[in-house]
């Protein structure tokens, strides 16, 4: 697959050895389809909101988890990801590093197992290993955006 070395690179600016590998970043992308998005803006103008918003153009469905908001994306926003009844595959979180760790906690606890992304400068290394150590996926310190736009263009 000619697009890993890209995904090696954007990879290696992740401060976060144990991070999946390139292979397992295509796999995990291609197979989800149900994020939940813990912090999706409200506002155009932050990344907690294009981000997602270039996700759902690419077919993910999008889940919005922010307990300031009602509506995001015309759907319905949850005040917490324990209040989302759908099965999630990601939970994608956009919260600062010393919060962080509450959300992986949540996301590990959570009956599917979904994977778990903190984004570039997020991280919850405790947490992280403790969802590691119970066979979850979590990718820490990286841009889904960046990682999604090497693998698939």
């Amino acid at each position: 697959m000619d697009t890993l070395p890209e995904v090696g690179r954007v990879l290696a600016a992740s401060s976060d050895s144990s991070n999946p590998s390139p292979e397992e970043l295509h796999e995990l992308l291609e197979r989800i389809e149900r994020i939940g998005v813990i912090g999706l803006s409200r506002f155009p103008e932050k990344a907690a909101r294009r981000v997602p918003s270039y996700l759902g153009a690419k077919g993910y469905d999008l889940i919005p988890i922010n307990p300031n908001a009602e509506r995001i994306f015309g759907k319905a926003a949850f005040d917490t990801l324990a209040k989302v009844p759908d099965e999630l595959d990601l939970v994608l979180i956009f919260r600062p590093s010393e919060a962080a760790g509450d959300f992986v906690e949540q996301a590990a606890r959570r009956p599917e197992r979904p994977a778990i992304w903190l984004l570039e400068g997020i991280l919850a290394p405790r947490e992280a290993a403790a969802a590691r150590a119970e066979g979850l996926t979590v990718v820490q310190d990286l841009c889904i955006f960046k990682v999604h736009r090497a693998l698939f263009g």
